[in-house]
């Protein structure tokens, strides 16, 4: 792509928990071009928004940009391709960010989908989430000098940071890296405060203790993220919040998996996490009574 070509609006397929933030963020800022989602209702988490394009393709047609916030590598696949997909309105020149975390191999799929019609992918993991309506979002982006910073516009409408993490396919492996150290945390965080807690320590106390220094690259505070919710027992909204969780944290943890075998590399931790999901996510083994 000519670095002197810059997208400005974007259209955005996919509006869960990312990808409708994404999509509000863009309309505040009067770039918001197209939305599309499997499922109508989802027009109303966008107040505002264009009314709902009838396909990807449609939706590729009225953008400058295409970002893709769908569940996984199959959908983003199905999104690109096929008649009615987003490479089917022939805009050679185009751009499309991919924010959904995939395997490394269905990211060079879509990134060859996507080269065949003359269309550029920036990969780009996304952290954050629950932010993403607020401008919140921390982009791992992997592409171009060029590419970036043609797509700069449309990063400024959306994002709170931008971390070029190198060429392409740079972005997504640094987001299953992330996701890796982050659950591993997490797992050493629930063990932690299984002996914590049952000698009488203020979990929200320790939460201070691992916090650290944040000029110093902060501490490990989030390792107690799901052990301070509200206990799941008896309340089905809570139990619902955790599945959901577990479910994402398995998905990204085996994208992980299947990368490292590819080096011939096994991940002890993260299996054990796989195996242990449950409890990680607070389901089940209670932390006990305090003695």
């Amino acid at each position: 792509m000519k670095g002197d070509t810059q997208m400005k609006t974007g259209g955005v397929i996919g509006l869960g928990g990312i990808g409708g933030g994404v999509a509000q963020c863009l309309q505040r800022a009067g770039q918001l071009a197209a939305i599309y989602d499997v499922r109508a209702e989802a027009a109303d988490a966008v107040p505002g928004a264009p009314a709902m394009s009838p396909t990807p393709r449609d939706l590729a047609a009225a953008s400058d940009c295409v970002l893709i916030a769908v569940l996984n590598g199959a959908q983003t696949v199905a999104v690109l391709s096929g008649p009615d997909g987003v490479l089917a309105a022939g805009k050679r020149g185009q751009m499309v960010i991919l924010l959904s975390t995939i395997s490394m191999t269905d990211l060079a799929t879509s990134q060859q989908l996507c080269a065949d019609a003359g269309v550029t992918l920036l990969d780009c993991g996304v952290t954050n989430g629950p932010k993403s309506g607020q401008n919140g979002l921390i982009c791992l982006a992997g592409g171009s000098d060029a590419d970036l910073a043609a797509a700069k516009p449309i990063f400024d409408g959306f994002a709170g940071s931008v971390i070029h993490m190198g060429g392409p396919g740079t972005g997504m492996a640094a987001k299953i890296a992330r996701n890796t150290t982050y659950f591993g945390c997490m797992r050493a965080g629930y063990e932690g405060a299984v002996i914590a807690r049952n000698y009488g320590v203020d979990l929200t106390q320790l939460r201070m203790a691992l916090a650290g220094d944040p000029n110093a690259g902060g501490g490990l505070e989030g390792a107690l993220s799901m052990v301070l919710r509200p206990d799941p027992e008896g309340d089905a909204q809570e139990t619902g919040i955790r599945n959901y969780f577990m479910s994402l944290m398995v998905k990204d943890l085996e994208v992980a998996i299947e990368e490292a075998a590819k080096f011939g590399a096994r991940l002890p931790m993260v299996e054990m996490i796989c195996a242990n999901a449950r409890s990680t996510s607070g389901l089940e083994h209670p932390l006990g009574q305090p003695l």
